[in-house]
């Protein structure tokens, strides 16, 4: 089940929980095994071979367990130590379970005791849930939930500083529909100026089409660094980009920043944001900019030193110049620990 998004947190018979940022994931504990799937179909016991037998040794049989696959530390969550489990050897990923074991955090209790339950209500279903973890320990966690808004909204101004990116808002009445935005989510939006420095071509279109603009903020010694992308054009729009960005492609590896990408690229390896496990066999190779026009984009919230999502383009910002976007312009979160969110009363009932 899936998500639609909101700019503030609905009011209603909702159950609110913090949204996690980590692998969405279910789990099917069998008679004798357990087997862990993404949201995409993909196995990934594998990867977490840790969370397998930990999660085999607590889950009764014949049940179904809805959750995130996170990986905690000190500063929050990781997401980035969360991609590094996707390796190919299964020595480096023994390796890093060692060192960054990995958590899941349950949030829905899709069948129990071997009997399908998403036709039940939201609120069974969590009831269910409680029940079935009350004696739960790490690395199984079960997420806070209140049914007070007021308390949600407090959790989204909080919780970001612990690693989360949000709030979700689930109808109490609601039945498990897959596939379906039958949840609500809100996130922070935020909005940014930044130079945009180099592009990719549309899937469908090289050469005709431009896919995403690559996006660009000054560093603290005024280096350029690469931030993320943004991409949600229109056909018309990307096939007016090509000529609007046609005199920027003149002489623009002379003297990039990013230069030295080109030649790691002609080598085999790839640039920052390029090919990754997740990607599919996308062909994301890219096109330089001279690096002298600033947008205005939006964005949720920033993963390090980068956007954590495709960032959304609002304008263009001729008013601006590429020195002036930096990282000191982004709002600067405050830190929560983590061991808080966990803590947090399990249901808050008004």
């Amino acid at each position: 089940m899936l998500a639609a998004t909101a700019a503030t947190v609905p009011a209603g018979d909702y159950l609110y929980e913090p949204k996690w940022d980590g692998f969405r994931a279910i789990v099917f504990r069998g008679g004798d095994d357990l087997y862990i799937q993404s949201r995409d179909l993909r196995p990934l016991d594998r990867y977490f071979p840790e969370l397998h037998d930990a999660l085999l040794a607590v889950l009764p049989e014949g049940c179904i367990v809805d959750g995130e696959i996170v990986i905690t530390t000190p500063a929050g969550l990781d997401f980035d130590r969360l991609q590094m489990r996707l390796h190919p050897a299964a020595s480096r990923v023994a390796t890093l379970a060692a060192a960054t074991p990995s958590s899941f955090v349950a949030f829905d209790l899709l069948a129990a005791d071997g009997r399908d339950l998403r036709g039940e209500p939201q609120a069974a279903r969590r009831q269910r849930l409680e029940r079935l973890l009350a004696q739960a320990a790490p690395p199984l966690h079960l997420t806070p939930m209140t049914t007070d808004a007021a308390i949600a909204t407090d959790w989204l101004a909080r919780f970001e500083g612990a690693g989360l990116d949000g709030v979700i808002a689930k109808p109490a009445a609601g039945v498990y529909e897959p596939g379906r935005r039958s949840m609500i989510k809100v996130k922070h939006i935020r909005s940014a100026d930044c130079v945009v420095a180099g592009f990719r071509w549309h899937k469908q279109g090289p050469g005709t089409m431009v896919g995403s603009l690559l996006l660009g903020l000054n560093d603290g010694e005024g280096r350029l660094q690469h931030v993320g992308v943004t991409s949600a054009f229109t056909t018309a729009t990307r096939k007016a980009l090509v000529e609007e960005l046609a005199p920027l492609r003149e002489g623009a590896l002379d003297g990039h920043p990013w230069r030295a990408w080109a030649t790691v690229e002609a080598a085999g390896s790839r640039m920052p944001g390029g090919q990754s496990r997740w990607s599919a066999g996308k062909d994301l190779s890219w096109e330089p900019l001279r690096p002298e026009r600033v947008c205005e984009v939006k964005y949720d919230h920033m993963q390090g030193d980068r956007f954590r999502h495709a960032a959304v383009f609002l304008r263009w910002r001729t008013d601006k110049a590429p020195a002036d976007c930096r990282y000191d312009q982004l709002e600067v979160t405050t830190p929560y620990e983590l061991a808080k969110v966990f803590g947090a009363a399990a249901d808050r009932r008004p």
